[in-house]
Parts: structure tokens; sequence; C-alpha cells
């Protein structure tokens, strides 16, 4: 009889109950991250539901009714930190965001109601001032394509050239932003020189900040969209993780005619 070595049980059995513990690990965490989606979506389908608005509403040749409010409102009310709604059409990209200015990640690992995610909330970044004319968003890349994973597409000239708009929705309106320029870049330490740290650039209200920040986008940019930007015009940049380098981000920016009234 050919006995086997003693040590290859205890190994198989460590091997065995490490392999069951990572299997549920993924398993866990995909199982939270479509919740976690889910729980979007249902925001989504309530907003929709919000914007449809009842018959006994409309108004008509004879009388006049009050403009309806906001159907972003009713989660304003749900949650005073939320901000807005960025989508960019027929993609994943569609989420509210939400602005703590004394803590503007307040929100990557939380969700809407303030609970744990893994996914976080996007979120308005450090130092956005109203009137600044730019606003920069931050959002998480997630493996299952969710948040703003759909930035990364935009490094493919054909996919900006069927999606070539981002939407802002607020409680004053909705905007249309026309993608002005999509890079690669990333978090720089403090010692690298003469690089675009676009992270600081929140308030672009001085016309050289806004043309300078314009040039610098247009010089990172994987390709010319054409779009002109001029300083009467407002910014919005969104930004997102990117493992092309450390500390890496991925980042589009967009410009519209005009500012918000």
């Amino acid at each position: 009889m050919k006995w086997k070595p003693f040590w290859r049980l205890p190994v198989l059995v460590t091997l065995g109950v490490l392999f069951a513990f990572s299997a549920y690990q993924v398993g866990s965490h995909l199982l939270r991250a479509r919740a976690e989606d889910a729980a979007f979506s249902a925001l989504s389908d309530a907003v929709s539901a919000h914007t449809t608005e009842p018959p006994e509403a409309a108004a008509t040749e004879e009388s006049s009714v009050e403009p309806a409010p906001s159907p972003y409102q009713f989660l304003k009310e749900q949650n005073p930190d939320f901000w807005g709604w960025p989508t960019v059409p027929e993609t994943k990209l569609d989420y509210p965001v939400m602005y703590t200015p004394e803590e503007p990640e307040y929100y990557l690992r939380r969700a809407f109601d303030g609970s744990s995610s893994l996914s976080g909330v996007p979120f308005v970044g450090e130092g956005y001032r109203e009137d600044g004319r730019h606003t920069i968003i931050y959002g998480h890349n997630m493996k299952n394509g969710t948040m703003f994973a759909t930035l990364l597409s935009y490094a493919d000239r054909a996919f900006w050239r069927e999606h070539p708009a981002i939407t802002l929705d607020t409680l004053d309106g909705s905007r249309t932003y026309q993608v002005l320029g999509a890079f690669y870049s990333k978090a720089f330490l403090q010692t690298e020189e003469d690089v675009f740290r676009f992270y600081q650039c929140s308030d672009l209200s001085a016309r050289d900040a806004f043309e300078s920040y314009v040039e610098q986008v247009r010089d990172a940019a994987l390709y010319d969209t054409g779009v002109t930007a001029e300083y009467e015009g407002e910014l919005l940049t969104l930004a997102t993780c990117s493992y092309h380098a450390k500390n890496g981000r991925f980042v589009v920016v967009g410009y519209r005619d005009g500012l918000p009234t």
C-alpha cells in the first residue's frame, strides 16, 4: 500500500477553505453591487414618475397654473444634500449627485440615504462655487460598469460621436453640455511639475483661469471634438478612476453656451 505524504491533506483543506471564502466574498460583493444599483434605479423611476404631470395640473387657455415644481424636488426633500442629476443618454451614466461643501467626499462610500455603500454616490468636488463657471463631479468606476464607468468609453472617438453631449438636471432646470475633451490623468504628487491638475481648477470665474483650463483640456484631449469654449459659457467636468497608472483618472469635460439664469 502506497501512503500519500501526511502534509497533503491539511494543505488541501486549507486551499478549499480559502477558495470557499474567496467565492463567498466575490458573491457577496456582486450581490451588494446589484442591490445598490437597484436602489439607484428605484430613484430614477421615482424621478420619472414625478416628471409626468397629472392631468388636473395641466394649464388651459382659460386658466393660468403656476409652473410645476422640479421633478427632483422630492429628492431634495428626502436628502438636502442632493444637488443634481447628470446623464449621458442611452448609457448607464444616470445618477444623482450630492453636494456637501464642508466634507466633499462624504458620499464616497455612502448611499443616497447615508448608509454604507461600495459604489457611493457621485459628488461635487472641493472648491465649487455657483458663480465659478465650472463644476467638477466625481464618481466611482465600478467593475460591473455602473456609476461613472461609462466615462472610460469616451477614450474611443466612435463612442463620443454617438454620445456627444451630457445632460445635467438640477432644481433650476436642465442644461446640455457638448463634450469638449476626454483625457487620461492622475492625482499628481506635489513634487511633480508642469502637469495639469484639473482637480484644482474648480473656480474659473476669472477669464484667464477659464481660458487656461480650456487650453489644457485641449492639449490633454485624446481627440478633437471641434467644440469651441468661450468665457461667456460654463464647463462641466466628470472624473472617475482609471487603472492606466497609479492614482489614475479619466476625465470628460463638457461646455455649454451662456450661464444659468
